[in-house]
């Protein structure tokens, strides 16, 4: 594979799809395991994910719990990014953010991305 060894992940949905979430982030952890360097942009109102306690519980029946994955993928150098339109169209600008997040929007994540990032959409 040629590439950059990135991996941009945009999550569009937040909670009231708790599956798509796990799988958004089982495929980051997975990424970071064959050592490409991940960030997840959250859209929508996947932003939610980056309050405090917006990321949490096991989803599904035999998924791993939420903060589990979270944990790994901020040890491992994963980020979060907030698209700051959609944390402003929810009054969510001001609002207090966990470690491991920022807020990006679309001009920062493709400067970041480049012309070789390899991208998934959830």
């Amino acid at each position: 594979m040629t590439g950059s060894g990135k991996v941009l992940i945009n999550l569009a949905t937040g909670m009231e799809d708790g599956e798509r979430v796990l799988v958004a982030f089982l495929v980051a952890t997975a990424a970071q395991q064959q050592g490409k360097e991940v960030v997840v942009w959250a859209t929508k109102d996947a932003v939610r994910l980056g309050l405090p306690g917006g990321l949490q519980g096991v989803v599904c029946n035999g998924c791993p719990p939420l903060e589990r994955l979270w944990e790994q993928f901020t040890e491992a150098g994963g980020e979060l990014w907030l698209c700051p339109i959609c944390l402003a169209s929810r009054d969510l600008g001001e609002a207090e953010k966990v470690a491991s997040t920022q807020v990006a929007g679309a001009t920062q994540m493709w400067e970041w991305a480049g012309n070789d990032a390899t991208v998934f959409s959830y």
